[in-house]
């Protein structure tokens, strides 16, 4: 292999750079360029180290996205979806009642089949009293839940 000194190899960089006659010329010693460039120069650390500080800042850059990410569903008045899974042995109703910060009322029913999940869409962000009703007409379960982010009921036999 040929050995040339980092200067060196500059210096060619440079000389190819300003005599060059059309933009588009310079494309193929720049790439031989960048392509040599590491087998003259020798790394100071492993690869296994190299893998270590990608996982550590593709990490780094995952929080931030996740941080982005909350804000955004923090200003929003809205919950995208609430689905509700049944495991119970027959279908049941869910009803949902509440009111909006403008005092408006809020119902929403969802009839969830047998091994079924249904999901409500676009649901502003309140406190809001479910219950989940057999077909029979029996409540199954009543409660108060504060709304604030995307939520999954599953109802199972007890």
């Amino acid at each position: 292999m040929y050995s040339f000194s980092v200067t060196e190899f500059i210096a060619a960089i440079v000389l190819l750079w300003n005599t060059r006659q059309n933009p588009f010329t310079m494309k193929a010693p720049l790439f031989l360029a960048v392509l040599l460039m590491p087998c003259m120069l020798f790394p100071q650390s492993d690869i296994d180290k190299v893998i270590r500080g990608g996982e550590i800042i593709l990490g780094g850059l995952s929080i931030l996205k996740i941080a982005r990410s909350d804000d955004r569903k923090k200003s929003s008045k809205f919950v995208e979806t609430i689905c509700v899974k049944n495991k119970l042995s027959q279908k049941i109703t869910f009803r949902l009642f509440g009111k909006d910060e403008d005092e408006n009322e809020i119902k929403r029913e969802l009839v969830v089949q047998k091994d079924g999940k249904e999901c409500a869409y676009h649901i502003p962000k309140s406190i809001y009293t479910y219950e989940f009703a057999l077909p029979s007409g029996e409540i199954y379960k009543k409660g108060e839940y504060k709304l604030e982010d995307e939520v999954t009921f599953t109802i199972k036999d007890p």
